[in-house]
């Protein structure tokens, strides 16, 4: 697979046009502030709220949706995927010119059909695979995180050039441009949410409710499992150094038990029900079932938040969470005292 950088980019495609950011949360900030900072220059459409003062507070204009659509060249569709079908039919479609260009961070709503972009304008998709404070802290301190680009429509011809202007304008050329399809970006990034994650979680949950009852103590077991935040380093580790290098950091006993139980502790119907979740996505039914949820004001998923924050464990994480604060500060305050 081919993989851009910043040799492969110029910035030139987009220095000279108006880049609308729509929606001023976790990916509108990061990318805004990084564009204006490599020449671009940017406009914020927000609505009237705590994310619009911050970009007045960090020194851009900002206007209504509608306005921006209009004053932008390249409009960068930010606000979260199940109010972007709804901020496009309301602020961009009735404005929407020829030659301007849509731009996505994911490509849920193209894919799904929920925007229907007309033809004359470029449709293209820069999503950078990290949260917004880090595509930001990654800019400044000279780097950038990975990204996804794709063109799905290509009305001037110069769609990749122009999404690959965009991606060095907000430092991912830096770490390196992946081209991956708006479907393909879709469907694995809510097969993470919807197959890996649930798996993981309820293995942990699982695992938690399974050594309490066994009378272990829930402060230490909770420490264990993921309340130090080890099994988050491991995760990082396993990004640097890869999946099983990563292994040789850890003990012989760890590595032994690890290697020797891989096949016993993964389920038989895992990978099965890793595949309906996969045909459930692909065909279109989790979009359809989510919509519909929007639309009755997400009662289940309000019901299943309750019921996960009700879980025994969160009064365990506040216990452990201020254990650690404590022990933290105070070896701050050791080490602090030992320089004086």
């Amino acid at each position: 697979m081919k993989v851009y950088g910043d040799q492969d980019a110029d910035i030139s495609y987009i220095s000279k046009k108006v880049v609308a950011i729509l929606g001023y949360g976790n990916q509108g900030r990061a990318q805004a502030l990084n564009l204006r900072d490599s020449g671009v220059s940017v406009v914020v459409g927000n609505i009237e709220d705590s994310y619009a003062q911050t970009a007045r507070s960090d020194g851009f204009e900002v206007y209504s949706p509608a306005e921006a659509a209009q004053r932008g060249d390249i409009l960068a569709l930010l606000v979260p995927d199940e109010v972007q079908a709804e901020v496009y039919a309301t602020s961009i479609a009735p404005h929407i010119r020829p030659r301007q260009v849509l731009d996505f961070a994911a490509g849920y709503n193209i894919h799904f059909g929920l925007i229907r972009p007309p033809a004359d304008v470029d449709v293209i998709m820069v999503a950078p695979r990290m949260i917004g404070v880090n595509v930001r802290r990654a800019f400044e301190t000279g780097g950038g995180v990975p990204a996804f680009v794709d063109v799905w429509q290509n009305a001037s011809g110069q769609g990749m050039e122009i999404a690959l202007a965009f991606a060095k304008g907000i430092g991912a050329t830096r770490a390196g441009v992946l081209p991956v399809s708006f479907r393909d970006e879709v469907e694995i990034d809510l097969f993470t949410e919807q197959a890996l994650w649930p798996a993981i979680v309820n293995a942990l949950v699982t695992s938690y409710e399974l050594l309490v009852e066994k009378g272990y103590a829930p402060e230490a077991v909770l420490m264990e499992l993921w309340g130090t935040g080890e099994a988050a380093e491991i995760m990082t580790e396993m990004a640097r150094t890869g999946l099983f290098r990563q292994m040789t950091y850890h003990s012989r006993t760890s590595q032994y038990g690890t290697l020797t139980n891989f096949d016993r502790v993964i389920p038989g119907g895992l990978k099965a029900n890793f595949e309906t979740a996969l045909e459930r996505i692909r065909s279109g039914k989790f979009a359809e079932e989510f919509a519909e949820e929007k639309h009755r004001d997400y009662p289940v998923y309000q019901e299943l938040r309750k019921k996960a924050l009700a879980h025994s464990l969160n009064e365990v994480e506040d216990k452990v969470r201020n254990f650690l604060d404590m022990a933290f500060k105070a070896g701050t305050h050791q080490k602090a005292a030992a320089h004086s």
